[in-house]
């Protein structure tokens, strides 16, 4: 074999490492994958996890349906890696940053609005959990069980919020905490609906007028009101 015809020089001594020639591999294999999984969520964000099809992705991608097949067992498969990618990204952009806020009614608030601007963003594309649940509300397997997962995590992370905001005496006694993240969700519902379906102006100020006074409605009747108009919004 010539070695030049490899990049090598002649008088140079190369040692072969057979563990870092397999790094190599194993780390352009990940961020091809890489590559795949985000044109993917881009695909299905437009089109549904259902319109995402593995020769559409190759033809995206200009690779062989083979090619993305080797990174992936089935179309199923792919799916799934998808919710995960989508799921990972709202905890990165909505949830984690909430952590920060103090316990009770200022971390329920960073986690609306946060919640709010990422619909917003989706509103050109649509929001995986919002689609995702009316393709697959009757259409039992393995990605529906994956989304009802994700969405129900997301529920249990506000329950918990509204519960420690209770707990904190920020609302008034006897708060139902599933009550009040029902009527959340339906806020976001009703923004996503409004926004995206009907293009109705004014869908974000409205979604946040609807929180101020659904926090109105629950908030401890003994708590100042100039207390709960100084909780910082998110940046």
């Amino acid at each position: 074999m010539n070695a030049e015809s490899n990049g090598f020089h002649r008088g140079q001594t190369v040692a072969f490492n057979p563990a870092e020639t397999t790094q190599k591999f194993m780390r352009k294999g990940e961020l091809t994958r890489a590559a795949i999984l985000d044109v993917a969520l881009d695909l299905a964000s437009r089109d549904g996890l259902e319109g995402l099809t593995i020769g559409l992705l190759a033809d995206r991608m200009n690779m062989s349906k083979s090619g993305v097949f080797a990174h992936f067992g089935s179309r199923e498969d792919l799916q799934i890696e998808v919710l995960k990618l989508y799921h990972q990204q709202f905890e990165q952009e909505v949830f984690y940053p909430s952590m920060k806020e103090p316990r009770g009614l200022p971390r329920l608030q960073g986690m609306f609005s946060r919640w709010i601007k990422r619909v917003t963003v989706e509103i050109a594309s649509g929001c995986i959990y919002i689609s995702g649940a009316a393709e697959y509300d009757d259409r039992p397997g393995a990605i529906r069980e994956e989304l009802v997962g994700m969405v129900l995590a997301w529920q249990d992370a506000l329950f918990r919020c509204v519960q420690q905001a209770g707990e904190m005496d920020h609302l008034r006694a006897g708060t139902d905490p599933q009550q009040m993240v029902f009527e959340m969700y339906g806020l976001i519902l009703a923004l996503h609906h409004d926004a995206r379906f009907i293009k109705r102006p004014g869908s974000v100020e409205r979604a946040f007028a609807g929180f101020e006074r659904l926090l109105q409605s629950y908030q401890n009747p003994g708590m100042p009101v100039a207390e709960l108009s100084s909780m910082a919004q998110p940046q």
